[in-house]
């Protein structure tokens, strides 16, 4: 992958980070982004020595300009931008539909969905213009964008939303040269996913424990993703701690 190109958005923890150091373990180039810039500058200190170079690039991605910067500094530092993974996301306190506030509402629109199509609309200004032309987008869907928790309103309307900016970018950037396709974890051991461990409400009405599993086999399941020529798509992927109650969710 030497040559290689790609940007990470919620870099700074995580899956990002676990996404970015596969894909720099590879040999890619890797470009982090994300609001803290602390966070973002740890995850370039833990690269693999004999990979590719890193760059932290701090940023709103909820903002257009920052958006454009970001990209703009990495064409500017490595030449090009070949793979994208829109991975910042954020949820909501767990309370009924007509409790939740508007502000709320629109923050998780924000982040999960506006700042998805953001990068990604920059990422294919980029893929369609560059030599050798085209490129590859994975985002981060979540299981939610299959089926809800309880009191989930937000995040779960927002990685539905998901589901279809990935095939809305699939389908049109068939004539460029752009591939898109969904990573949808379930209970990836991070800071959002690994309370699920304390207990969490079910469908049932209950409180119940859920496994959890490493979020470094998300970070490899974004590799392979990555390491598929233009010609070839994985349009969904789900990845899951084995024992979580999904399949039978409800």
């Amino acid at each position: 992958m030497a040559d290689k190109v790609a940007v990470i958005t919620g870099g700074g923890s995580g899956i990002g980070r676990e996404a970015a150091l596969a894909l720099q373990g590879d040999g890619w180039c890797v470009v982090v982004t994300g609001r803290r810039k602390d966070e973002l500058d740890k995850t370039v200190a833990a690269a693999k020595a004999g990979g590719g170079r890193m760059l932290a690039v701090a940023g709103d991605v909820t903002k257009e300009a920052d958006v454009k910067r970001v990209f703009a500094e990495t064409v500017k530092a490595f030449g090009r931008v070949d793979f994208l993974f829109n991975n910042a996301g954020m949820g909501a306190p767990a309370v009924p539909m007509d409790e939740l506030p508007v502000a709320t509402w629109q923050a998780v629109v924000d982040v999960n969905l506006t700042a998805s199509f953001l990068c990604a609309q920059e990422a294919m200004r980029h893929f369609k213009t560059q030599q050798p032309r085209g490129g590859r987008i994975v985002n981060n869907g979540s299981i939610s964008a299959h089926a809800p928790r309880p009191n989930s309103i937000a995040y779960t309307a927002t990685k539905h939303a998901i589901t279809g900016l990935t095939k809305c970018i699939a389908l049109d950037g068939r004539k460029h040269n752009i591939a898109c396709g969904q990573l949808d974890v379930g209970n990836a051991d991070t800071n959002m996913g690994g309370r699920m461990k304390a207990g969490v409400p079910q469908a049932n009405g209950q409180v119940a424990p859920e496994p959890v599993m490493d979020a470094v086999h998300c970070g490899s399941a974004i590799r392979y993703m990555a390491s598929l020529p233009l010609d070839a798509n994985v349009l969904t992927l789900t990845i899951k701690a084995t024992a979580m109650p999904f399949e039978g969710r409800g």
